[in-house]
């Protein structure tokens, strides 16, 4: 089975394949991860992105990378929490399975993660990770050939949430 490893980085930085943006639905950018990700990248990501018309959440959509390391940017629109009846759980499970496919799709090797919808749009760090971890090894499964997979964490406090569900789920 492919890796699953969990990184304490700037995600901009990273020199793989593909990284996963955080995005809000009109993908022009943001605040967190969004916000930096379009700095990193340079105008040439937002020109691409108003090509593309939006995203609704729980799809992903993909752009060049332009300045940053990675070759392309998966862009995914993660649920606002909203106490958990929403139906947020599978869309957020929906954003880590659309940008795995995407990679995939794109002949990627490697792609790293954020942690979806954990900042802003409120979900609980904990229960994020779980499904993240748990999707992306359900993926992993069932794709051997699927990429390599970074779960990435700007803080030492979402390190340790991260790193706490890939234990909890016996990938650690």
């Amino acid at each position: 089975m492919t890796k699953l490893t969990v990184l304490r980085a700037d995600i901009t930085a990273l020199d793989v394949d593909v990284i996963v943006n955080a995005a809000n639905p009109s993908l022009l950018g943001g605040g967190g991860v969004d916000g930096a990700i379009h700095r990193a990248a340079g105008p040439g990501l937002d020109e691409e992105c108003r090509a593309l018309g939006g995203c609704r959440t729980g799809e992903a959509k993909v752009t060049g990378g332009h300045r940053l390391p990675a070759r392309w940017v998966v862009h995914t629109v993660g649920p606002v929490w909203r106490g958990g009846g929403g139906g947020e759980d599978d869309l957020l499970a929906s954003c880590y399975r659309r940008s795995l496919e995407e990679a995939k799709r794109l002949g990627a090797r490697t792609i790293a993660f954020p942690a979806i919808s954990t900042g802003a749009y409120g979900f609980p760090a904990e229960r994020a990770a779980a499904i993240a971890v748990r999707t992306v090894r359900a993926y992993l499964e069932e794709h051997p050939a699927a990429p390599e997979v970074f779960l990435v964490a700007y803080s030492p406090a979402a390190g340790q949430v991260l790193s706490a569900a890939v234990e909890e789920a016996g990938e650690g």
